[in-house]
């Protein structure tokens, strides 16, 4: 899609939709999600694929329906994404369904700081309003999306949820730097963590084959002593959100630092990994995730970066 087409529809994505009643809204995504199902483009494909890998035992009419769903999940999360700065503060808390919650109210009362590593599931968006709405102010990092007035209106749209937005590149300091600096002040980080092809990508075990996730979450829990919590988003019923925080992901005791952040990390994939089997149409992954997926000579370019 032309860079300006694509900042004017979502441009008019959060001037129309935010006018809809919910329900409204809500059935328009649908018909779009089945719409777009039904074309069955390279990214209905990709996460067909990538649903068979976590269900394999499903036949293929069922992995189609499967697909289905997951295209609606991820319909709703963009329907939201439009309608979520009309919501109150209220309706974002009272509506999210939240599983050992005090999982992640012992680690802020900790001072340490706190990482919340999130796979692409449910709306992390409105976790992350739900998360300030709730008296914890947060940090997280964005790519920089072209044209720049896309990202600046990302940008301007979480920050008006109450977080703090570090772009990827292109920032006055690097990102991981300002990461741990917030994380030794006691501050909450949260950062998607379920995809990562760039040559500091780790290599997991997940869905029986080798995937790549990001270092950075581990590595800044192990560089700073901060709590490392995976959490997990799903949609339980059409109203309302829900919440997972796992168990946290300790520092392994010996072993080099490259050893203990690999052993991190395969630990935060364990945790999306039990997730996303028990809910895969909530997990928003419309692309490449496995090694061998990839296309080898853009595999090859990535690793030489």
């Amino acid at each position: 899609m032309n860079e300006s087409i694509a900042d004017a529809v979502y441009a008019a994505g959060w001037a129309v939709m935010r006018g809809l009643p919910e329900r409204v809204g809500r059935r328009q995504f649908d018909a779009l999600a089945d719409a777009y199902w039904l074309r069955s483009g390279p990214s209905v494909v990709r996460l067909h694929e990538n649903l068979g890998r976590v269900r394999p035992e499903l036949s293929e009419r069922e992995l189609r329906l499967l697909t289905r769903e997951g295209v609606r999940s991820y319909m709703r999360y963009w329907c939201e994404v439009f309608q979520l700065p009309k919501l109150s503060t209220h309706d974002v808390v009272s509506r999210m369904i939240c599983t050992d919650e005090w999982r992640l109210r012992d680690a802020v009362a900790a001072g340490k700081g706190m990482i919340l590593a999130l796979p692409h599931m449910g709306n992390w968006d409105h976790a992350g309003a739900w998360l300030a709405g709730t008296g914890v102010p947060f940090t997280t990092v964005a790519e920089r999306l072209q044209p720049e007035s896309l990202f600046e209106r990302f940008v301007t749209f979480r920050e008006s949820l109450g977080m703090e937005v570090i772009p990827l590149t292109g920032g006055e300091r690097p990102p991981y730097e300002l990461l741990a600096e917030r994380l030794r002040a006691g501050g909450t980080l949260c950062l998607l963590a379920d995809r990562d092809l760039t040559a500091t990508g780790i290599e997991v075990d997940f869905f029986g084959g080798k995937a790549r996730m990001p270092a950075g979450p581990a590595a800044l829990a192990h560089d700073t002593g901060a709590a490392l919590l995976p959490v997990t988003l799903t949609y339980p019923d059409r109203r309302h959100w829900a919440a997972r925080i796992h168990p946290e992901v300790k520092r392994p005791s010996r072993g080099s630092r490259e050893t203990k952040v690999r052993a991190m990390t395969q630990r935060l994939a364990d945790a999306f990994g039990e997730a996303i089997l028990a809910k895969p149409e909530d997990w928003h992954m419309l692309q490449r995730v496995w090694v061998e997926d990839l296309d080898q000579t853009r595999l090859s370019d990535d690793l030489a970066v």
